[in-house]
């Protein structure tokens, strides 16, 4: 439930940290509001400060699992319109709204970082009303789905259908994609930390050929209803024998509801391991 939005300017460059949840999801609208670090107040005074941002460079570092889509195209718009070279750097899980976000980018400057994990998928709302109330809730979470689309195909030279398929995987929860996957699907421009520049490209070639493969043709069998994060049997030590551990791994385990996902507001080990990695890269 917590937002973080902070901006610094150093230099003639300009940092801002997204860390957490992006605005206040309407699920959580009417929590406690002394437990509620994301107001509407505070978000939008944030999202002004960054449309008074005056730099040559603007960076922004995003480590977030999603949250308002609304407020997610306000800090898009407030960032497409800067008069400066902007770049997104994506860290963690990069999910839901806060790709949004990283398709704000200048252009070849969306950067993931090589141990991320990527997901876009379909919207979703809480509900409730008589049958007319709830059409136009439908209505409106599917032009949502095809603004969103649009938005990502945009940005990466494919057409929307594309993205709508990928969205619609796994009943539309979608599908964590690798920084390759990402990479290939035209999502980012670049991965950052990768073992070495060969083994980037090959990797995207190979996450390319899996993208496609998964929602280019018609009739593919789709992934299972499952949007846990792989789990490997046996962990690799360095970030070439990860690949090459990925490469020859036999059919992946999978541990359900580990991962934080944008539907789950339980605290689970792997949301609270997430929240101290912001907490200690807010010190760089």
């Amino acid at each position: 439930m917590k937002e973080n939005i902070r901006i610094r300017n150093r230099s003639g460059v300009c940092s801002i940290d997204i860390e957490g949840t992006i605005g206040v999801p309407e699920a959580w609208q009417f929590d406690d509001p002394a437990e509620r670090v994301a107001t509407y107040d505070a978000f939008r005074e944030a999202v002004q400060r960054i449309g008074r941002v005056e730099a040559d460079e603007v960076v922004v570092n995003i480590r977030s699992t999603g949250g308002d889509v609304n407020d997610a195209l306000l800090i898009y718009d407030a960032l497409r319109a800067l008069d400066a070279r902007i770049v997104t750097r994506c860290y963690g899980y990069t999910a839901s709204a806060a790709t949004i976000i990283a398709q704000a980018a200048s252009e070849g400057a969306r950067e993931v970082s090589a141990n991320a994990l990527y997901l876009v998928h379909k919207a979703s709302c809480a509900a409730e009303g008589n049958a007319e109330e709830l059409a136009a809730r439908i209505d409106l979470l599917r032009r949502t789905d095809e603004r969103l689309a649009a938005l990502y195909a945009a940005r990466s030279g494919r057409t929307a259908e594309e993205f709508e398929r990928l969205m619609a995987e796994n009943n539309g929860a979608g599908r964590w994609l690798s920084p390759e996957e990402a990479v290939a699907a035209g999502l980012a421009d670049a991965v950052t930390g990768a073992a070495s520049a060969g083994a980037a490209v090959r990797n995207i070639v190979r996450g390319w050929r899996c993208f496609a493969a998964r929602i280019g043709a018609r009739g593919a069998r789709q992934p299972e209803n499952d949007r846990s994060i792989l789990h490997f049997d046996e962990p690799q030590r360095s970030g070439i024998g990860l690949r090459d551990g990925q490469e020859q791994a036999a059919p992946t385990a999978t541990k359900p509801c580990e991962d934080p996902s944008v539907h789950d507001v339980l605290h689970t080990q792997n949301e609270r391991a997430y929240a101290d990695d912001a907490r200690r890269f807010a010190r760089f």
